[in-house]
């Protein structure tokens, strides 16, 4: 009995892993919306939209989102890949593999902030924009949200677009 438990276990194991890989894949859908709509958005990997807007972004990837609209202080927000709550199934049951092919290739990670919403700053106005939850209530500023994930994000991104050289529109 005992050698049956032990391969079920093994089993359970080999197949539950890269969970996250096989539940999530390594692509999520992601959306940008802004306060007013009609911002301009230029990803740093490549895509742009005009607000409200959904797109496909890989998992693994820290991003930066230039957000621009006329009459309104242009910014930007660092999109930040973080590892998610699937990385600690992986290591709950036994699927070490698992954690190690969902980790490389970012499948147990989501992107934060997500969705991404910004209500922007008038350019008379002496305030900076803030990130919204999607119930329209301010998270923070777009600035100390920056601030804290700065560091990390310019690990992948550089640290020129991670606002460490240079000016910084905020």
């Amino acid at each position: 009995m005992k050698k049956l438990s032990i391969g079920v276990i093994a089993l359970l194991a080999a197949n539950l892993g890269a969970c996250a890989t096989v539940l999530n894949g390594t692509h999520t859908s992601y959306t940008a919306d802004s306060r007013p709509a009609g911002a301009a958005v230029k990803f740093s990997n490549g895509s742009s939209c005009t607000t409200p807007c959904k797109l496909e972004f890989r998992r693994k990837d820290d991003v930066r989102a230039d957000i621009t609209l006329p009459g309104y202080k242009p910014t930007y927000v660092l999109i930040q890949s973080k590892l998610a709550g699937s990385a600690f199934g992986n290591i709950l049951l036994g699927g070490g593999v698992g954690a190690i092919v969902d980790g490389s290739n970012g499948a147990s990670n989501r992107l934060y902030p997500r969705p991404l919403i910004v209500r922007l700053a008038t350019v008379d106005s002496s305030d900076g924009a803030v990130l919204l939850d999607e119930k329209g209530n301010v998270v923070k500023t777009v600035k100390a949200h920056n601030d804290s994930v700065r560091a990390d994000v310019s690990k992948t991104v550089g640290p020129r677009l991670a606002g460490l050289e240079g000016s910084d529109p905020q």
